[in-house]
């Protein structure tokens, strides 16, 4: 959490925007309006969001679709991801690299990104260059040529991101592991790059069949924030995605956590610099969970513990008993399926393990026994509030808010109601979640027990400045 004085976070207030949501008829353009998200849904069932901000003469465009690391069955984990680096390859009109190109030569900045609930691709590019963008994204949308060939080299350069980010990192690699305990039938069990055993065995066929039953524009929306008119960008939607076919979709079955019986334990061991704690709590999101309240009740619990250097866990545990070098927790409500409330941290020189988990076993109990102060509850409030507001500061995070609450089928209002709902949690509930959600039987703990640095791993760690990121 950011820590930032509360009367900047007073006045930032004012730049909460009222997002409200308006269908248009498919078969006409809307006329021009004031709101903050104006949304059209094109014949073919693709949406279109839109976020005029005229303060600077660019635009952000993005496609996201209803695709990511949670929907991909046993055996083809890291197909989303690889699908995505193979979407910069070429169709029949452009060929590969030539997206990027463009992009670059007309100076703008593109990416993608890939997360367990979405898959999403992005550009940042001078106003008038707009259609350009919308032309190239709907191209590669139906038109994508998979090219085996491509797709060789490709798949090594994934299996080459997997060993860097996560196997030649011990924290990355423990998390991993820690995932993968933690959930029994959630897909969050799988990392999103996907297990190394299934990149292996990965082929463009399953890579073709991935593609022709996702990347519909049923299954898309198109989100633009700028300098930019509505009505002008829903004429260029429907310009550039209005001919593409729909696509049924096939059906998705719940994929509901069981229930755990008890406290899940692992223990990590790879070459690493220093030992690192995960304690992870199962814990309920929106989609899914029927009092809303008591996750904004865990957002503040989570900022009780970790929303600054005043926040519990950076006073007690780091800059108190100096028991941990550093300490963090977090939580989530944004997410299709059940999520963890994260407690981690790493020890200072010859503390141990144990001692470091009981320190903060002991903040999780001081929650359940003791009531947080109304001083200390307003500060983590104005806190929670700031961050979430500071973020929207940004066009790019703007756009990226809305894309997500879309493709995760949220509502709109929670982002007008967002500030109302965290004001008005009260010490009462933040104790009834923490006694209902922090306890033993819901939770998993990893310790990275740390082995020799030698090898590709030593200089795996020179070259990152360390293992903890």
């Amino acid at each position: 959490m950011n820590n930032k004085p509360i009367i900047m976070a007073i006045a930032m207030l004012s730049l909460i925007l009222a997002a409200r949501l308006f269908v248009f008829d498919a078969d006409k353009l809307p006329a021009h309006t004031n709101e903050a998200v104006q949304s059209y849904r094109l014949p073919n069932g693709m949406q279109v969001r839109v976020l005029e901000n005229h303060r600077a003469p660019v635009v952000v465009s993005q496609v996201w679709y209803k695709v990511g690391a949670s929907y991909e069955p046993d055996g083809i984990t890291g197909i989303s991801h690889v699908l995505e680096h193979m979407m910069f390859k070429g169709t029949k009109e452009h060929g590969p690299g030539e997206f990027s190109r463009i992009i670059a030569a007309n100076g703008g900045r593109e990416n993608a990104f890939t997360g367990a609930d979405y898959t999403a691709y992005f550009q940042r590019i001078a106003k008038d260059r707009l259609a350009l963008c919308l032309e190239l994204e709907a191209d590669r949308m139906r038109n994508l040529v998979l090219d085996e060939d491509e797709f060789r080299k490709e798949i090594e350069v994934v299996k080459e991101e997997r060993r860097m980010r996560t196997e030649d990192k011990p924290t990355a690699l423990t998390l991993e592991q820690f995932n993968a305990v933690a959930y029994a039938s959630n897909p969050y069990r799988h990392p999103i790059i996907g297990w190394m055993e299934d990149l292996n065995s990965l082929t463009i066929d399953d890579v073709r069949k991935w593609y022709k039953t996702w990347y519909a524009p049923n299954n898309a929306t198109l989100v633009v924030a700028g300098d930019v008119d509505a009505t002008e960008v829903f004429g260029l939607a429907k310009k550039y995605f209005g001919a593409l076919p729909a696509e049924p979709l096939p059906a998705i079955k719940p994929r509901r956590e069981v229930k755990q019986y008890g406290e899940k334990r692992l223990t990590v061991k790879a070459p690493a610099r220093l030992p690192y704690l995960i304690m992870g709590y199962k814990a309920p999101v929106w989609p899914t969970h029927e009092d809303k309240q008591e996750l904004y009740a865990l957002e503040v619990l989570a900022g009780i513990l970790d929303g600054g250097d005043s926040a519990r866990l950076s006073r007690e545990l780091v800059r108190g008993s100096q028991i941990a070098a550093s300490a963090s927790a977090g939580y989530g409500m944004e997410s299709l399926h059940e999520t963890l409330f994260s407690l981690s941290a790493v020890p200072n020189s010859d503390v141990k393990m144990a001692a470091l988990e009981k320190a903060l076993r002991d903040q999780v109990e001081a929650l359940k026994t003791r009531p947080v102060s109304a001083d200390e509850l307003s500060r983590v409030k104005a806190q929670v509030v700031a961050a979430n507001v500071y973020q929207r500061d940004s066009v790019f995070y703007q756009a990226m808010e809305v894309g997500m609450l879309e493709t995760l089928g949220m509502p709109w209002r929670l982002r007008d109601d967002y500030v109302k709902n965290i004001e008005a949690v009260t010490a009462e509930a933040v104790q009834k979640v923490a006694r209902k959600y922090l306890v033993d039987d819901h939770l998993t703990v990893a310790v990275l027990s740390p082995l020799p640095l030698e090898g590709r791993a030593q200089a795996s760690m020179n070259a990152s400045g360390g293992a903890i990121r």
